[in-house]
């Protein structure tokens, strides 16, 4: 997806941050509109979310296409001495990775069990900032540390942005135990027979083996062509299925949402 970018508001200097936009001068004429594929609108939306980032402190650092942006651009603050004495906590190991490559310190919730910040992506925003997460399948990890916040941001392009949560037709993760997979797949399918639910379970590059988690669980994914009602509900009802270890909904978590879109960058907070 590309569409024209011609107003900043104020993401005007993340855009420059981000390699994304020429700073403007009163002197300099109406230049053309700038053309952003979604990616750029998530790395502008995640330079913003750096923003707020401030040096001592501990930081959750989230998992996917969009925080990868915020976890480079921290290990490009920290190199440019711009950052000083931070510690993250990653989401996955896949972000382990990243932030060793870049030189950022790391840790775990046993030696920081209360982290000043995270940021992280959405897989679904709605209207109340309630998410959905964990379509890249680190949910479980990403909901023990963004939990453990006192703020949590979340970066997203508009695409994002849902009337209600499994409003995009896409994947609701849930995190299971291998053991009997199928039994806890139907009983899971069978929980919101009414939202027309139709559970699969997560495989690997289009093959017929498991996508595992990290945790080295399963994982499977909720279809609805419907609300699924009272979140609250149905995050109790999933949870206490035997053999279920976590779900993809966030509720109540983010207490800022960035969303980069077509006028600019819009945040939202709870």
């Amino acid at each position: 997806m590309a569409i024209p970018y011609p107003h900043f508001i104020s993401s005007e200097k993340a855009a420059v941050e981000a390699g994304l936009l020429v700073p403007s001068s009163p002197s300099s004429s109406l230049s053309p509109p700038v053309i952003l594929t979604q990616d750029d609108l998530k790395k502008i939306a995640a330079y913003k979310a750096v923003e707020y980032v401030e040096s001592g402190m501990v930081l959750g650092l989230g998992t996917g296409s969009t925080a990868k942006h915020a976890v480079d651009r921290i290990g490009d603050l920290l190199r440019q001495g711009k950052l000083k004495n931070i510690v993250g906590i990653p989401t996955s190991k896949k972000t382990h990775e990243q932030a060793v490559s870049l030189g950022i310190p790391l840790s775990d919730l046993d030696s920081h069990p209360t982290l000043d910040l995270a940021i992280d992506g959405a897989d679904e925003v709605d209207p109340f900032l309630n998410l959905v997460k964990g379509r890249g399948g680190s949910l479980l990890r990403e909901k023990m540390v963004e939990g453990a916040c006192k703020k949590f941001i979340v970066i997203v392009d508009e695409s994002k942005l849902v009337n209600y949560l499994g409003g995009s037709g896409l994947a609701m993760p849930v995190e299971i135990i291998p053991f009997c997979w199928k039994f806890t797949a139907a009983r899971l399918q069978n929980l919101f027979e009414e939202s027309g639910c139709d559970a699969r379970l997560r495989t690997f590059g289009g093959k017929d083996e498991p996508f595992v988690t990290d945790n080295g669980n399963y994982i499977v994914d909720l279809y609805f062509k419907k609300s699924i009602g009272d979140l609250k509900v149905a995050s109790d009802a999933i949870l206490q299925l035997a053999g279920v270890v976590e779900h993809g909904m966030f509720l109540d978590m983010a207490t800022t949402v960035i969303i980069a879109g077509e006028l600019g960058i819009t945040i939202k907070n709870k």
